[in-house]
């Protein structure tokens, strides 16, 4: 007896629904393979739109100028730098003293300066204001400014003379032994004295540069030998 005909075709359509659900269950398993690898894609897609459309508040952030302010101040202050030895090369007072984070620099009221050189020769520097970098290798001295280096006599013996610069700015390079000028400058060496209106001074050369009106005054020594006085304490 042949079954009916609704039978066969019930049977039939269970048979394709079985092998859609075979084909449907293998692509899903094929797919899971990638599914890993689309999220991530969808991740970095994200990323980036959110990185496209909300960068204002960081660039805001980094063009944002350091204005010149003072960062930080101390009163009656100082500033001492050290060389890799431990020796200290240069000692800065004042009454304050203001640094500028822009600028990398110190501002010192009522500035005085002692330095050593490597020679062991000792310079001194007073003025009504200072601008000092933080290492202290390069100072400007504004108003009534005076550098005096002691006299000093050599291995070999022989007498330094003390200088005196003296004018309304002088910039006093420490680790190079120079002092400059675009300002008018007073030049004291022992009992001479020079003025000029502009100044260089490269005491490794031994070298002073006068130009401008230059004047000189040259007082005849007694015994050239004889060692200048004592540097006052």
């Amino acid at each position: 007896m042949t079954p009916p005909a609704s039978a066969t075709g019930m049977t039939r359509t269970l048979h394709v629904l079985r092998i859609c659900g075979q084909r449907l269950l293998g692509l899903w398993e094929r797919l899971s393979l990638y599914l890993p690898l689309a999220m991530m894609g969808l991740l970095a897609v994200g990323t980036y739109w959110l990185v496209r459309n909300t960068p204002a508040a960081y660039e805001a952030e980094a063009a944002r100028p350091v204005n010149h302010e003072v960062d930080y101040f101390m009163r009656r202050a100082t500033v001492k730098t050290f060389d890799d030895s431990g020796r200290m090369k240069t000692e800065l007072f004042g009454t304050e003293a203001r640094h500028f984070q822009d600028t990398e620099t110190l501002e010192i009221d009522q500035a005085r300066m002692r330095s050593i050189g490597p020679d062991g020769r000792l310079t001194t520097a007073t003025a009504n204001r200072a601008l000092s970098n933080d290492a202290a290798s390069e100072v400007q001295l504004m108003g009534n400014a005076i550098v005096v280096r002691e006299p000093m006599q050599t291995p070999a013996g022989i007498w330094l003379p003390r200088l005196e610069f003296t004018g309304e700015f002088l910039h006093v390079f420490m680790n190079e032994d120079r002092v400059l000028s675009h300002l008018p400058v007073v030049l004291k060496r022992g009992s001479d004295v020079f003025s000029g209106d502009t100044f260089a001074y490269d005491n490794l050369d031994q070298v002073a540069d006068l130009k401008g009106r230059v004047k000189g005054l040259l007082v005849p020594r007694a015994n050239a030998s004889s060692a200048p006085a004592k540097p006052s304490r």
